[in-house]
């Protein structure tokens, strides 16, 4: 193989997932209008399906002009040479081999920046004010941006420099260690995101006292599920959209409700998504993810530390000389095929989870609340009530609401 035939796979490959990702969303943007199953007819009445509908179209028509954009400066970015322009200016600022991965690639990432944000201002400020959704002002989308800049520096900065330290101290036992320090580095933001990172961002309050308190710790009670704490974040100052995660393990475990679900939900249903969560814990469905994710992740840095080094690729792209960050670069291009494998095995198994998550949630508090809180989340965010099932398999780490509703009526006993 030479670097000319190099260059070809990954522009092709880049090619080829565009048109993919287009293809799906234009097949799903042609079911928009498809008749609503009887079992979701009381989600929207006519003018809110017709808002839905509204929202839907506007936002696959953003997407194609902000994707199309883009892929053709990804495009030009590789077929003018902009990798060995951006390599060319990276030695003029250093020679250094670490520091050079670091302007390379911050280069990138500020070039990508600068093109982003633009459609990111119109999505938050047009789209999602235009129906309803927006909460933030301009002032706090700039801070979020300047917050995530510095973050992205030093956090993403620190670990690109400490794994290209590795790959010119270990060579061939490189992927072992990168393993190791990303597999530190998972377990460290598992158990401290919330209490770390998402402060940075957003209020975090303990849960007031009250009956819904109650009912969530006597639940957790019930099923023998250690809970620390339990938090109220501001997500509405940003969103009028609801959401509700748990994070941590052992000592660690929080649940971080969303003040917009307290406020769309009833405490039956609250404690019902919360049973749907506590399903995941007792499937051991965290567990599993993490573990399998740890192991996906050796498993590409294997790869990529045999592609490392080769000297093609300074060939396909016109460099003098292939280092870690031409590697890097060229690896997360020919490696996405592969990627794009695991991301819909696991996208399988994680529907089934979330079946499994459901029928728990069922079996131990009922399945009416859990219904009557995926209805009102649905339509609180305008939800597609139609994907099309190329759509779903690709991309929908969950069932769709009909197949999760069908599923608790099949099975539910109250």
């Amino acid at each position: 193989m030479t670097g000319s035939i190099l260059f070809i796979i990954i522009i092709t490959i880049l090619v080829v997932n565009f048109v993919k990702e287009e293809l799906i969303s234009f097949v799903n943007a042609k079911h928009f209008n498809d008749v609503v199953p009887k079992e979701l007819a009381d989600v929207y009445d006519e003018q809110e399906y017709k808002k839905s509908q509204s929202y839907k179209l506007t936002n696959y028509k953003f997407s194609s002009i902000s994707g199309i954009f883009s892929f053709v400066i990804t495009l030009l970015f590789f077929l003018l040479d902009g990798v060995a322009w951006v390599q060319h200016w990276a030695e003029q600022i250093t020679q250094n081999l670490l520091l050079q991965t670091l302007v390379f690639f911050g280069i990138i990432g500020v070039v990508s920046s600068l093109i982003q944000i633009p459609f990111g201002y119109y999505h938050t400020f047009v789209i999602e004010e235009k129906f309803g959704f927006n909460k933030s002002s301009k002032k706090l989308f700039w801070i979020d941006k300047l917050k995530g800049l510095l973050m992205t520096t030093i956090v993403g900065g620190g670990m690109l420099l400490l794994i290209t330290w590795l790959y010119y101290k270990t060579h061939t036992q490189f992927w072992w260690y990168a393993w190791l320090v990303f597999s530190v580095f998972t377990l460290f933001l598992t158990l401290f995101y919330s209490s770390l990172i998402v402060p940075l961002f957003n209020k975090q309050t303990p849960l007031e006292e009250g009956s819904l308190k109650d009912k969530l710790f006597a639940y957790a009670t019930e099923q023998g599920f250690k809970l620390a704490h339990i938090f109220v974040i501001d997500g509405s100052k940003r969103s009028t959209k609801a959401n509700a995660y748990f994070s941590g393990f052992g000592p660690k475990k929080r649940i971080v409700l969303y003040d917009t679900l307290i406020n769309d939900l009833s405490e039956e249903e609250i404690v019902a998504v919360f049973a749907h969560e506590v399903g995941h814990y007792k499937k051991k469905h965290t567990l599993f993810n993490m573990f399998t994710s740890l192991l996906l992740t050796g498993f590409t840095l294997f790869i990529l530390g045999l592609l490392l080094g080769n000297p093609l690729l300074a060939d396909a792209f016109h460099v003098q000389q292939s280092n870690f960050h031409i590697g890097l670069l060229a690896f997360g291009i020919l490696y996405s095929p592969i990627s794009e494998l695991t991301g819909v095995i696991m996208n399988v198994i994680s529907r089934k989870f979330e079946y499994q998550a459901d029928d728990f949630a069922k079996q131990t508090y009922g399945g009416r609340y859990l219904i009557t809180s995926l209805k009102k989340l649905s339509k609180n965010s305008l939800s597609n009530l139609t994907p099309h099932s190329w759509n779903v398999f690709f991309h929908y780490s969950h069932p769709t609401l009909l197949q999760r509703i069908l599923n608790l009526k099949n099975t539910s006993s109250s």
